[in-house]
This record gives structure tokens, sequence and C-alpha cells, in this order.
């Protein structure tokens, strides 16, 4: 089976959605300004170096939105598509993914930006299946600020991508997988593809697939 694979943020969108979604709980009075833009720009500095500790950006990242509830979360979900999220969509990422499609490959979004983020957007895109860092929810089904198993991040996007394929009686043999991503964070799933794609890449990722002789998209480099 073939199957087309796409990290999200800096890959099909030319912005961070986890890092605009903090940006936009600032606008909306949520949080301490000083507070937490000084924290979130350590957190972003700290997953394009590699050194995220994910567990602890996600209790960060939804400690705004838990206060708020589950009916103020999606009606500010909402305004950020249409105020945030759509405007920044390229039609050539969703000529991208709708290539694929029309090539009659399941399209999976692979992310390590949260569920409660990238679930909209991945409908957005037209994605067939969405991997992204699942919430942990309490009896009363909100979300607790843990992550829930596996979080899909560096070597943790192998693992879930694994569990994707073995639950459709599928493995790494019997599936041909093309993976686009940005950012050296994605170098793990980037290796078990048989066709790894840098996309928009970091200037470490453009050499290492300048070395590997892999294929470079500059998916946005027009404006």
């Amino acid at each position: 089976m073939k199957l087309a694979l796409f990290d999200l943020d800096h890959t099909l969108l030319p912005i961070d959605s986890d890092y605009a979604w903090g940006e936009f709980t600032l606008a909306l009075g949520w949080t301490d300004p000083e507070h937490f833009k000084q924290r979130n720009d350590a957190f972003y500095e700290h997953y394009k170096a590699g050194t995220l500790d994910i567990h602890d950006y996600v209790r960060f990242a939804t400690e705004a939105v838990r206060r708020q509830g589950p009916e103020a979360a999606a009606a500010a979900h909402a305004r950020f598509m249409d105020e945030v999220i759509r405007p920044a969509i390229r039609p050539e990422a969703l000529a991208l993914v709708q290539a694929h499609r029309d090539a009659g490959e399941p399209v999976l979004i692979v992310t390590a930006t949260n569920e409660f983020i990238t679930a909209p957007i991945a409908r957005l895109f037209g994605a067939d299946e969405l991997i992204a860092v699942r919430l942990a929810r309490d009896a009363a089904g909100w979300i607790t600020g843990e992550i829930e198993g596996v979080p899909s991040m560096r070597e943790g996007k192998v693992h879930r991508v694994a569990d994707w394929l073995r639950s459709r009686g599928l493995d790494w043999d019997r599936a041909h997988i093309t993976f686009y991503s940005d950012s050296t964070n994605d170098l793990p799933l980037l290796e078990r593809a048989q066709v790894p794609v840098a996309t928009n890449p970091d200037e470490r990722l453009r050499g290492i697939a300048t070395e590997r002789g892999w294929r470079i998209l500059d998916l946005f480099r027009h404006p």
C-alpha cells in the first residue's frame, strides 16, 4: 500500500500551529502576557533545537484552555481557524495533498502538535487520518494536561505510525511511505520512509537531505 505522510507545522502550514494557538490565547487575554510569552518562546526554541520535553510543554500549552472549559475552548478554536489557520493555508499545500489523494494514496498527518489544535486543521486539508499528541481526559471528558500514550514526536512518530500500520494488517515492509517534513526532529520517521522528502527544510535537514540524496521540496518558496 502506498501512503503519504505529512508533518504539519512548517511543512503543510507555513506557520507553527501550536505556537500560533498560544499567541492567539494570549491575544484573548487568557494568559499573563509577559510570563506566557517568555515561556512559550523558550519552549519553541527547545523544539527547534530538538530538546523539548513534550510532557512539560503540553501541560503548559493546555493550561489556559483547560481553565476556560469545553464550550469556550471550542468557540475560541473556531475563531482561531477563521482568523489564523485558513488565511495561512497555501494552495500549493492543498494541491500536494490532493495529488496523493487523486493517486489513491491514503493521506496521514503525523504531528507533534496536540489533537485539540490539529484535528480541525487535518479535516481542512482532507487528511484521511490524524496522528497527533493524544490528550488524556478526566471523568467528565475534559483534557487534564497530561498525554495519553506515546507522544507523536521524534521516535514517537515511528512508534505511532507502526501502531497505525499494525491496526490495518500492515507493516513497514508492506507499505510504501512518502513522508514530508521540515525538521530534523522527524529524522527517525524520514529514515523509515521509502521516499523521504525534506519540505521547506531547516538548515540542518537541508544539509542532511543533500548528503543523502533525498528530495528537497521548497513548497513555500514564493510568497
